[in-house]
């Protein structure tokens, strides 16, 4: 009786020793989310561009089908898809754990004890049936079924689904923040794909023009009126042009071959129309309020999720601490031939058991894995607030790209402007033998950079824009 008392003591102990360091393992205190500036620069318009549908967003039918296309056969995308059927296997594997496990099995044995030994023994001098001793070879034959279950008293079991269900969320999030850059890269892309056609256009424009001139300087050698050194200058000038034509060829090849790869396809034409480069407005972008990225953005929403789902991770952790009460028990037939298995009473075998046990020995191995999973969610704290600041960055950083690319855009047309009506003047002065060849070529040089920058800055608006609905966490919807 007295050594009875000294175990319940013992546990008693125990129990108390486990709850009084529990105390000292707290979880990291509640995250409030960053505060954000009020407004992107001056503006504190509440209309955001983030909420339009990429359909609407993009006008242009054949970049609209080209979206359509990765949607369904992007292959980045197709493996998101796998993260999200992953972590909700994993909600249904947490759910199950709250239910009893119960298992049905039928088993057959036999089995030989030694003589001497007291259960042996004790079989030699007992009858199995009156006048029949009990055989040196006993066979086994048992069929039934077996519970067992935890009960969730500290919300062990509770959080770690909290946590798989919360990560599921976050898969979903993640997924649309993959749809969201696959947009954004396809439409950048695609307007890359439009100013290289239409460099190419200037390209080949340019080099008439300048064959043109070659033949008027031939025949002003011929006059003697210019070198043979100005014939030379001015082929030499045709074949630097002819060369940027193949040079943009292999662009636009690598471009469309990127396309394609983005829809998970193999190399083919990507049918556009390049008349929309120059005649299409890059559309106006609202930017909202800064908050409205907290929504907006899927990244955001999915660090958050990712920091809650750590959250529950850290109770979890901290619940094993605690004593865990398990029922568990068992209902079938056993007896040592067939014949009898279903005599009842006699063959009727049952156990019910209800335990509770505490860590004792293994304590460091549980406070490392809280340890561990407070570092998690540390980390996972640390990783919402840069992906907010990122967000805030990005959206400025594209706000302020649009407004100085209107105005390089603007003086670049002026610059065009100027230069295209020099050439004209250049040659008639030329002709008249008022300026000489050098001037000429360096006019029709100075306008070919100054149109070909022009197409690129224009290309930069429409990169400037997708990339501000981007930022804002537009196209995923």
């Amino acid at each position: 009786m007295n050594v009875q008392k000294n175990y319940y003591k013992i546990g008693i102990i125990a129990l108390f020793a486990t709850f009084t360091s529990c105390k000292m393992l707290a979880p990291v205190e509640n995250v409030e989310k960053p505060e954000l500036p009020v407004s992107f620069a001056d503006s504190k318009d509440t209309i955001n561009s983030a909420t339009i549908k990429w359909k609407s967003f993009f006008s242009d039918k054949n970049l609209q089908s080209l979206i359509d296309t990765a949607l369904t056969n992007n292959i980045d995308l197709k493996m998101t898809l796998q993260d999200i059927e992953i972590a909700r296997n994993d909600v249904r594997i947490k759910k199950g754990l709250f239910l009893p496990t119960v298992s049905g099995g039928l088993a057959v044995g036999t089995e030989k004890v030694g003589r001497y030994t007291s259960t042996g023994a004790g079989d030699a001098s007992t009858d199995i049936t009156p006048g029949h001793a009990v055989p040196e070879t006993l066979n086994d034959f048992s069929l039934g079924i077996r519970a067992s279950w935890e009960v969730d008293i500290w919300k062990k079991l509770r959080n770690s689904k909290k946590a798989a269900a919360t990560r599921y969320l976050a898969t979903i999030e993640g997924k649309n923040f993959v749809v969201t850059n696959l947009v954004a890269e396809i439409a950048n892309s695609y307007y890359e794909l439009l100013s290289l056609d239409n460099q190419m256009d200037v390209i080949k424009e340019t080099i008439q023009l300048q064959k043109n001139a070659l033949e008027i300087v031939k025949v002003q050698k011929d006059a003697a009126r210019v070198t043979l050194l100005a014939v030379r200058k001015y082929e030499a000038e045709v074949l630097n042009s002819e060369s940027l034509e193949f040079d943009i060829k292999q662009q636009i090849k690598e471009n469309e071959n990127k396309i394609n790869f983005l829809l998970g396809r193999y190399p083919q034409t990507i049918v556009r129309d390049k008349t929309v480069f120059e005649s299409q407005i890059p559309i106006q972008i609202n930017s909202g309020i800064p908050s409205q990225l907290l929504a907006n953005r899927p990244d955001i929403k999915q660090a958050e999720l990712e920091l809650f789902a750590t959250k529950c991770d850290v109770k979890a952790a901290q619940a094993e601490f605690y004593p865990s009460f398990s029922i568990s028990g068992g209902l079938g037939f056993q007896a040592f031939k067939p014949s009898l298995l279903f005599t009842t009473p006699e063959s009727l075998a049952y156990s019910l058991l209800g335990e509770l046990t505490a860590p004792l020995i293994n304590r460091n191995a549980i406070k490392a894995e809280f340890n561990k999973a407070k570092a998690y969610q540390v980390q996972a704290m640390y990783n919402y607030q840069k992906t907010i600041l990122n967000g805030y960055v990005e959206v400025s950083n594209e706000l302020s790209n649009i407004k100085n690319l209107e105005q390089l855009y603007a003086l670049k047309s002026k610059e065009v402007e100027a230069l295209n009506s020099s050439i004209s003047i250049s040659n008639d002065l030329f002709r008249s033998s008022k300026v000489d060849y050098f001037e000429v070529l360096m006019t029709q040089r100075d306008a070919l950079s100054s149109k070909l920058e022009l197409i690129e800055a224009k290309k930069r608006e429409f990169n400037a824009v997708v990339n501000v609905y981007k930022a804002l966490g537009g196209g995923w919807n």
